[in-house]
């Protein structure tokens, strides 16, 4: 139990000065977690092509082993640092710290951080983010709230992916949405569809108000 609270507290000094950091250059960071599959790379292929004419945008990626999202995200031509954990399931604040380092992120950017996927232990460390964001997609299970709460209790913001998908499975999306407020009752949550469009100006338009 010391040794945990002594880790924690170590990475959210660490954090603070991220957060210190990116103020400084008038920057964000918004913090995207889901379980693998949610299409949060698909959705972030979208958000940095439809930003690159409006505000400068980057990405620290987030991947146990590979490199794969984020040379699917360098093909958008936005900036993007690649952070390999190993064995680790999620990035914290110090891997952070040297990734915006080395990103170096214009003024008035937004960072996005495109974390390990998985819906538990993304969730107990602050990265010096202003926002976390998770994404889950209606082929997951309508109970995900209920399953992972401390992860939607974190979260500022909920996007329900694969909306074109919804006529095809068994999701509630209705019920999913009560799950997740009957965790975190002042969440703010979104639909769309990465992959079609559809719903995208709204989460465009949630990232600008940033």
């Amino acid at each position: 139990m010391t040794l945990e609270q002594n880790v924690l507290a170590k990475n959210d000094a660490i954090a603070r000065d991220n957060r210190a950091w990116l103020r400084k250059r008038d920057a964000v960071a918004l913090n995207l977690m889901s379980s693998p599959g949610s299409g949060k790379t698909t959705l972030l292929e979208r958000t940095l092509t439809a930003l690159a004419r409006s505000r400068p945008a980057a990405v620290i990626e987030g991947d146990q082993a590979t490199s794969l999202d984020a040379e699917r995200l360098r093909r958008t031509g936005a900036p993007v640092v690649q952070v390999n954990t190993g064995a680790g399931c999620h990035l914290d604040a110090a891997l952070v710290r040297s990734a915006l380092t080395q990103l170096d992120p214009k003024t008035g950017s937004v960072v996005f951080v495109e974390n390990v996927g998985n819906l538990v232990c993304p969730a107990m460390f602050d990265l010096g983010e202003q926002r976390k964001v998770v994404v889950i997609s209606v082929t997951e299970g309508t109970d995900k709230p209920l399953k992972y709460p401390y992860m939607f209790a974190a979260a500022d913001l909920v996007v329900v992916n694969k909306l074109d998908l919804l006529p095809y499975v068994d999701f509630d999306l209705e019920l999913c949405v009560k799950h997740a407020r009957s965790v975190n009752p002042d969440l703010t949550l979104l639909t769309l569809s990465a992959t079609t469009g559809e719903g995208l100006d709204t989460w465009l338009n949630w990232v600008a108000a940033q």
